[in-house]
């Protein structure tokens, strides 16, 4: 029945190839841009105005909202209305400016999701400052990095995180002048600070500098820059990604249309629960819609344990999540299923298969089955809070396996969105109720263009029947370029056309699905980047191995690796070790994995690369890789599509096996 939908219209022919530059498909955009691209609303020309026109229009709505911790055990959530919130963030941008900081200084953030977060960041965006997220999951020398890189000379920072930050001295206080606290500091932080020549304020010492002071507010234009996200990205140091006001507000618009459209519009009345990081994009865009709708953010308590808990605490509307946060859930039903016995288990089953046929049928999954929903799949939405209307996933692509159970079970709509820092988050997001969409990002959101560029190299082609290519994004949600590297900026934006380096596949109800990674370059479930090739040359310095392929995918959160042992080093350890058998049978032994999987292991913390980056499993091939298998090119280069395919069983088992033990130590 939906087979005939389509959700894109072409605006622009393809072209073929020419000047040695590769072909293009035709340019496409959502079905909901037919009358051209929304407009952002009158008068919203930055971030700053995404929330002060809340405020005139919700003053006593509430706005940000915590647990209250009342002898020791976690109450209630406890709100600040609006009204409240803005009147602490003119106070702290008064303290601001009265320390000295001018327009356009660099003032960063760090910690985990909070409301003094999101004040410190409206406090920025009062005064024209561009905040600048700092964020440890790349490594302490990476938030030294980024404060020397961007010249951050304010750092409001979460009280458990102050150590972390004065690990970065004396290199960041080059720039890094004043640091102010989301709680308090003890006397022990001041002295330290003195000693880097810099002065450190508990919050409320922080926020009394600015009472009786009054500053003007500067204008802000919609080119200025609001923030710079650094993103771990994909070789070497972490890249500065400029984001402007006019990217913001023109995704809100975008949302807004999007939303309207597919009839699950955002209210004054959706609450959302706040816990993926702040200083990634996806969380920062979603939270700005919803204060543009003068709605309500509740903070989690910073636990994964405990994060079930805050969610039947809030209950919140809409859940935004990433792959690696709904395989828990999935895997957490699939227990409960599999210990409630068997009955139990028939019953869910049938349900499931009930309502899901209901569902391929054309249904929405409110219409399919009322019936399995209330008796049935209910305890699964009151696991959830009871009250949430839309579960959407970023950041890495979601199993098909564990949306379709989602969409079925969860009882609300299950959206699956891609975008990057770049593009400002938001490009593709699949809509409500349209099942031939599983396994896909959705059609792309009423604000760009999208086209695909062939990659010869790979055999894709942007031309053929079925379109396949690199996707390339055009629209005012782009970010303005990577801060002091105009160089890096050049090679992925291209007469206004940002390359994504993601090779997808055009579905012909217009949605995209997201193929292979144009470079050897590809996330895991957990979001990060893994550059392959850089960590394959590391590894390679490894005497007992004499080649080694690295593999992961963005279904999973580690590495494997497939190895040719060198012979006379694999040998002599059997030898001295009394360990028994050919080289052959070394390969297939136990000990021998572990022997060399720990060399590699050892050679990666002497070269200090990062937690994901380290190999959690080994497989020895004692055949090296050759052309005979098609496994390396000519010049012996690997072929990495050819290498997945002769291995896949190996690498299927190195998962399972690996996966259990680590569920096993819990």
């Amino acid at each position: 029945m939906s087979q005939e939908k389509k959700f894109i219209f072409q605006v622009e022919e393809g072209k073929e190839g020419s000047d040695g530059r590769p072909s293009v498909g035709p340019v496409y955009r959502s079905i909901y841009a037919k009358d051209g691209f929304p407009e952002p609303i009158e008068g919203m020309d930055s971030c700053w105005d995404v929330f002060r026109m809340s405020v005139e229009k919700y003053p006593n709505n509430p706005m940000l909202g915590r647990r209250e911790i009342v002898d020791g055990k976690p109450g209630k959530y406890v709100w600040q209305t609006y009204q409240e919130v803005y009147d602490i963030v003119i106070k702290l941008g008064n303290s601001l400016r009265s320390v000295g900081v001018k327009d356009e200084a660099k003032c960063g953030i760090y910690g985990a999701n909070s409301p003094e977060w999101i004040i410190s960041m409206e406090a920025c965006n009062a005064h024209g400052l561009y905040c600048v997220p700092l964020y440890d999951t790349l490594g302490a020398s990476a938030v030294e990095f980024i404060i020397s890189h961007s010249e951050v000379s304010i750092v409001f920072v979460e009280e458990k995180k102050i150590s972390e930050l004065f690990k970065t001295c004396p290199n960041s206080t080059e720039y890094m002048k004043t640091v102010v606290s989301f709680g308090g500091v003890s006397r022990e932080q001041k002295e330290e600070a003195e000693t880097f020549g810099l002065v450190i304020y508990a919050w409320d010492e922080f926020l009394k500098l600015g009472e009786g002071k009054q500053y003007d507010l500067p204008i802000k234009k919609k080119s200025d820059i609001c923030t710079i996200m650094y993103t771990s990205g994909t070789t070497g140091d972490p890249k500065g990604v400029m984001i402007s006001n006019e990217s913001i507000v023109t995704l809100i618009a975008g949302v807004i249309r999007l939303l309207k459209s597919a009839n699950v519009a955002l209210t004054v009345k959706d609450v959302f629960l706040s816990y993926l990081p702040l200083a990634h994009i996806f969380d920062r865009v979603i939270e700005e819609c919803f204060i543009q709708h003068g709605a309500a953010i509740g903070f989690w308590r910073g636990d994964v344990k405990l994060l079930i808990e805050d969610l039947g605490e809030l209950k919140p509307t809409i859940f935004c999540a990433v792959p690696r946060v709904l395989d828990r859930v999935y895997s957490g039903l699939q227990k409960k299923l599999s210990d409630g016995g068997f009955l139990k288990k028939l019953l869910f089953d049938s349900a499931f298969y009930y309502k899901f046929g209901y569902m391929k049928k054309g249904k929405s999954h409110a219409e399919a089955s009322p019936l399995c929903d209330k008796h049935v799949f209910s305890k699964v939405k009151q696991g959830l809070g009871g009250n949430v209307r839309i579960i959407l996933s970023g950041a890495a692509p979601l199993a098909s396996h564990v949306e379709s159970f989602l969409r079925v079970v969860a009882c609300c709509h299950v959206l699956q969105g891609y975008g990057l820092t770049e593009s400002c988050a938001g490009t593709f997001v699949s809509l409500p109720d349209e099942l031939d969409m599983l396994g896909t990002v959705g059609p792309p959101v009423p604000n760009v263009d999208i086209r695909l560029e062939s990659v010869p190299e790979m055999e894709y082609d942007a031309l053929a029947s079925t379109p396949r290519g690199e996707i390339c994004i055009r629209g005012k949600t782009l970010f303005s370029g990577y801060y002091k590297r105009e160089d890096l900026t050049k090679e992925v934006l291209i007469d206004g056309w940002l390359h994504t380096g993601d090779v997808g596949e055009w579905q012909p109800n217009g949605s995209m699905k997201i193929i292979d990674r144009k470079k050897n370059i590809f996330k895991l479930s957990q979001g990060e980047y893994v550059a392959v090739e850089n960590i394959e040359n590391i590894y390679g310095e490894v005497q007992a191995v004499d080649s080694v392929w690295v593999y992961g995918n963005s279904f999973e959160s580690f590495l494997v690796a497939i190895a040719n042992p060198n012979q006379q080093i694999l040998e002599r350890w059997a030898a001295e070790n009394g360990v028994s058998g050919d080289y052959n049978a070394l390969c297939q032994n136990e000990k021998a994995k572990e022997f060399i999987l720990g060399e590699l292991v050892k050679m990666a913390k002497e070269k200090k690369m990062k937690g994901f980056e380290i190999i959690k499993a080994i497989h020895l091939d004692p055949v090296p890789f050759d052309m005979e298998r098609d496994l390396l090119t000519p010049t012996f280069k690997k072929k990495r599509p050819q290498l997945l395919k002769y291995y896949q069983s190996v690498i299927d088992e190195m998962y399972k096996t690996t996966n259990e033990k680590l569920a096993s130590r819990g």
